[in-house]
């Protein structure tokens, strides 16, 4: 015997899309995690939206059933439009009519109680619904009843071994002779010419943010200048602390000593660290030195940031660098971490080349471009030829506030600290 709810007068619930802050207005749909007809709870996902600077999960506010889906993937959704509509209240007290159904044993239950959530993560939902599987149909093996993946694929192979008929023994008949083809009946084959067309591509989430900002770079008037870094004393220095890193769970690379003695030369170059507004007015000189960093993902370029680098250890810097890459690779940056930033360095040299025209990310005033790392024959001070591990730098400023002296001074800071990484410890605090 089970029992058949139904909805009575349930209450519909438009739930639209709240500002999620930094002044976006419209975001992306890129997956959703319900269907129309499933049961939500509050707090249960419902889609995943990327907007131009970050990938946000949308949750439920209501416990009840979804009813309708206003956009399909990919769609633009509007801050403040309706999202889904949600029939709250929808679950009364069972009927007097009951139906008769065969025997069930217990752990096939329905678990449609009034008052009972279901309990499961995005991905459990989104097997079931991908299985046309409604979780309230599944006994959870979890704690609290939750719904695990385990649960989801027991149900499915039973429904499985339930409809499909057993398998018959299979035959095995060998394959006839092949009947010789005389010469004369045999075609010419032609290699088969692959058929261009044109596809016309909407730019939606980063790809979006970036046509923005190239667009308002191309207003500013870049500055270049360029430099070259012998970096085998910071080579030879981060050698000796890696063990030391890993040991403690960290990946040390080069970027923590880039971003340290950068951080060092703000402090003496403010102006460096300062941001302009559009009409090049006003100067504001930010106290916090939030270091963006340029990352190459699947999702296209990314500028996440180091918080605070100037009361940052280099092994803090490179622990918080390691959560920003984990973070990048997943698709799982935040806007708290793509937001905020005052100045860029970009590693393009991880990639290959050697110098580059690095574009300023308004409304910061400077960056720098790091090109790859090369062993080559130098002159040493006594004279005699010597192995040295190169970098070049390629600086792009504001020239509107920023002129060539300032950078160059500002270059010249940055190139002895790296040249010689024992002179930060004069200006470490």
């Amino acid at each position: 015997m089970v029992y058949i709810f139904t909805a009575l007068n349930g209450q519909i619930v438009q739930f639209k899309l709240s500002d999620i802050g930094e002044g976006i207005t419209e975001v992306t749909v890129k997956d959703w995690y319900v269907k129309e007809g499933d049961t939500v709870s509050q707090f249960d996902s419902i889609c995943e939206v990327q907007s131009d600077k970050a990938s946000v999960t949308i949750t439920s506010r209501y416990d009840g059933v979804v009813r309708k889906l206003y956009y399909n993937v990919d769609d633009i959704a509007f801050v403040g439009k309706p999202l889904v509509d949600i029939e709250t209240d929808v679950l009364k007290a069972p009927e007097e009519d009951v139906v008769e159904t065969p025997a069930i044993s217990q752990e096939h239950t329905h678990q449609e109680i009034k008052g009972h959530k279901t309990l499961a993560t995005p991905a459990v939902r989104r097997l079931a619904m991908e299985n046309n599987i409604k979780l309230s149909e599944v006994v959870g093996t979890g704690r609290d009843g939750r719904i695990l993946k385990e649960d989801i694929l027991s149900f499915l192979a039973k429904q499985t071994g339930a409809i499909l008929p057993p398998s018959p023994q299979i035959e095995i008949i060998p394959p006839p002779p092949k009947a010789e083809i005389p010469k004369t009946s045999q075609k010419q084959i032609t290699p088969s010419i692959p058929v261009t067309f044109t596809k016309p591509i909407t730019f939606s989430g980063f790809h979006k943010a970036m046509v923005k900002t190239m667009s308002a770079a191309l207003k500013i008037p870049h500055f270049g200048y360029c430099d070259e870094i012998d970096m085998t004393q910071v080579a030879q220095l981060r050698e000796d602390l890696k063990p030391a890193a890993e040991a403690r769970g960290v990946r040390l690379s080069f970027m923590p000593f880039f971003l340290k003695a950068a951080s060092l030369g703000l402090l003496q170059y403010p102006i460096l660290n300062a941001s302009v507004d559009e009409n090049c007015q006003n100067i504001t000189y930010k106290a916090a030195h939030n270091i963006g960093i340029a990352m190459d993902t699947h999702q296209g370029l990314i500028v996440p940031n180091v918080k605070n680098v100037q009361v940052r250890s280099i092994f803090e810097i490179a622990a918080e660098l390691n959560r920003l890459q984990t973070l990048g690779t997943s698709g799982q940056l935040g806007a708290s971490e793509l937001t905020g930033g005052t100045f860029t360095l970009s590693n393009i040299g991880s990639i290959g080349g050697t110098y580059a025209k690095p574009v300023i990310l308004p409304p910061e005033v400077a960056i720098g471009a790091i090109g790859k790392l090369q062993v080559v024959p130098r002159f040493d001070s006594r004279g005699q030829i010597v192995k040295a591990q190169i970098i070049n730098i390629s600086w792009s400023a504001d020239h509107r506030i920023i002129d060539g002296a300032t950078m160059s001074r500002f270059s010249n800071l940055w190139k002895s600290y790296l040249e010689n990484p024992s002179f930060m410890l004069l200006d470490l605090k």
